[in-house]
């Protein structure tokens, strides 16, 4: 089988293996051990190998680079119009030569495949649409648009749609799916944690406007405020972590939030297995792992009511569920901070989010492309 993916996912390339973010090329290096040929149709750069990307593992893997475009500017914008017919040729010309299509939505590559794949309504397909599939969420209009045209029976056919969460659709091509982390393995006894004492919070992610780092910290803050002792350390990179660093040292928070930046996935690992802890605000997700992880190995997500984090929390009985508001938020912490209750939490989090092992995913993948 030559099986092609369409991403919008930056890649590098080192002597002659390509890499790209990490829990991304994970995921995909699970589907390449079933497939024969493999091309790929992504932006390149020449960006250094940095401690959050991976390679992908496969014996003969072809790169087709396409153009980066984005519309967050006017110079952008005009920039990307003049490159899209050129992707939108490379993408055809890749689907001719491929026997399975496999898609990487939402994006703005992804809607120009959503375009392409229409003229090859035989061959088979798969896409994950690694977004907010919630129909009532506000989401921008070409995130909308890949949705529409994956879900209509009449212009995509022959594919399987993986979304997140169960939305009652009606269209046949839409797929209920997760991402696991860990593997069967992974899974040990978790120890009881102490929530009487002082609770440590923990953030996963990028420091960028739509996780809501800023928000997070204010409800740190609040709580220190409450006269409760937590502490909270920050994992992960991105545009906010000068602000976020200036907001620490004016309000003279040193002692109570560590900022680690990118750290590897053994030092997460490792972090989750002792806090009490998951806080993450976020604006928009698809399948948030910081949660499903967090829950894995006992911490207690505390997040939005977003995407499919009420289904993945049961409506609050394997975690809390908050507003994006800090008096609101505060107010439900403070109303979940009994310790029977917190204990019952965290049973809950970890019989659920074990299930979701690597090998029952691969299972999944391994039925997703023999059908």
């Amino acid at each position: 089988m030559r099986f092609l993916i369409i991403s919008h996912v930056k890649h590098k390339k080192q002597d002659a293996a390509y890499f790209a973010y990490e829990p991304y090329v994970r995921e995909m290096n699970i589907w390449l051990k079933y497939v024969d040929q493999l091309e790929i149709v992504a932006p390149l750069n020449d960006d250094r190998i940095t401690e959050i990307d991976s390679q992908y593992q496969h014996s003969s893997v072809e790169f087709t680079k396409i153009p980066e475009i984005q519309f967050t500017t006017i110079g952008y914008a005009i920039r990307s119009l003049f490159f899209i017919p050129t992707i939108f040729l490379s993408i055809y010309k890749a689907c001719k030569r491929a026997d399975h299509i496999h898609l990487r939505c939402p994006g703005n590559i992804g809607l120009i495949a959503c375009f392409v794949q229409v003229f090859f309504p035989k061959k088979t397909k798969t896409a994950k649409y690694a977004g907010n599939w919630d129909p009532n969420s506000k989401q921008p209009l070409s995130y909308r648009l890949q949705k529409s045209i994956l879900s209509n029976t009449f212009w995509t056919k022959n594919i399987q749609v993986l979304v997140y969460g169960d939305y009652g659709s009606k269209s046949i091509n839409i797929k209920p799916f997760f991402t696991a982390s860990f593997k069967d393995s992974d899974i040990e006894s978790i120890t009881e944690r102490d929530y009487t004492k002082s609770l440590k919070f923990l953030f996963v992610g990028s420091l960028v406007d739509g996780k809501r780092p800023l928000l997070t910290l204010k409800i740190v803050e609040n709580l220190i405020l409450q006269n409760i002792d937590v502490s909270i350390d920050f994992y992960g990179d991105g545009s906010k972590l000068a602000s976020l660093e200036e907001y620490v040292t004016t309000k003279n928070l040193e002692q109570s939030v560590k900022f680690h930046g990118n750290r590897s996935r053994d030092t997460i690992k490792s972090a989750l297995k002792e806090a009490h802890f998951l806080l993450l605000p976020s604006k928009s997700e698809g399948w948030p792992k910081a949660v499903a992880e967090a829950m894995f190995f006992g911490t207690i997500p505390i997040a939005t009511k977003i995407s499919c984090v009420p289904f993945m929390l049961d409506k609050g009985k394997r975690g809390i569920l908050i507003e994006p508001d800090i008096e609101m938020a505060i107010k439900t912490i403070l109303s979940n901070l009994e310790p029977v209750h917190l204990s019952e939490l965290r049973r809950n989090a970890v019989t659920w989010s074990q299930k979701y092992t690597l090998e029952e995913f691969e299972n999944n993948i391994k039925q997703l492309l023999s059908t």
